[in-house]
């Protein structure tokens, strides 16, 4: 299937040899257009932030329409791109594929644990290439890192296995979380021949120092919902314990700003 124009821009923003895209998911409409706002190029959900914001834990326990009636409102409320991280595929890669198009959405994160296990190597291969012929920019994860699996001497030579045969199956980016020291990311960039995507947490380089290792994506994951999470959190218990609102009166957007980022 040909790629929407959305696909085609998404896809035209990574640049392996370039700055860069740096990518602050978002969970709902509001994120998205406060990020928009914020100058991004692109969006990309989290499925974290997507689930927690719903009622739901992570891990493919949110229904699979409600996950798509999410992103058809993200991608209603911005005008820039819109990737979507869809988990492990929700059983059907293709149908998942289908709903994402015909929400508008412009790429997919696409990750191999399922049931807390590995997805074999070509049943995963078989996924990315479905879909990758539906016209999406799809962006291929792989946990080993993240998961701890297996011993930590050969997680490089099993994850570089995984990437490369991503690759081969058409991905256009690929995925390692879990991944912070300098050396082991720039082995992985010098190993695979797409754009890599690494997940900044505490501790990680700079997007600066990451554009040096040749890093072509950089995303956040459910970092800036966990954070607004915090927030909320703490207003909560201020006003419970104290009565006092120092915690959502003190640096706030002003509702006149706050009301102007969703009028066109």
């Amino acid at each position: 299937m040909e790629p929407s124009a959305s696909a085609t821009r998404f896809r035209e923003l990574h640049e392996p040899e370039g700055r860069p895209l740096l990518l602050c998911n978002i969970w709902d409409a509001g994120s998205a257009r406060i990020v928009e706002a914020a100058g991004y190029p692109a969006l990309a959900t989290g499925s974290a932030g997507v689930a927690f914001s719903l009622g739901y834990a992570d891990g493919q326990t949110i229904p699979f329409q409600e996950m798509m009636a999410a992103v058809a409102r993200i991608v209603r409320a911005v005008e820039v791109p819109v990737s979507a991280d869809v988990e492990a595929g929700y059983g059907d890669v293709e149908a998942t594929a289908r709903e994402l198009i015909n929400a508008g959405a412009a790429g997919m994160n696409l990750e191999d644990l399922e049931d807390g296990k590995l997805v074999p190597l070509d049943q995963q291969v078989d996924r990315i290439r479905r879909a990758r012929d539906s016209g999406l920019v799809v962006n291929a994860r792989t946990d080993i890192y993240l998961a701890g699996i297996g011993d930590a001497g050969s997680r490089f030579d099993r994850t570089v296995e995984r990437l490369r045969a991503f690759a081969a199956a058409g991905a256009d980016c690929v995925f390692v979380p879990g991944v912070r020291d300098e050396a082991t990311i720039a082995a992985l960039v010098r190993s695979v021949d797409v754009a890599v995507n690494i997940l900044a947490t505490a501790g990680s380089p700079t997007a600066g120092r990451l554009r040096e290792l040749g890093v072509a994506r950089i995303s956040v994951g459910s970092g800036p919902m966990r954070a607004t999470m915090a927030l909320t959190r703490r207003i909560a218990l201020e006003m419970r314990n104290s009565g006092e609102w120092d915690s959502f009166t003190n640096d706030t957007i002003p509702y006149a700003d706050a009301n102007a980022i969703f009028q066109r």
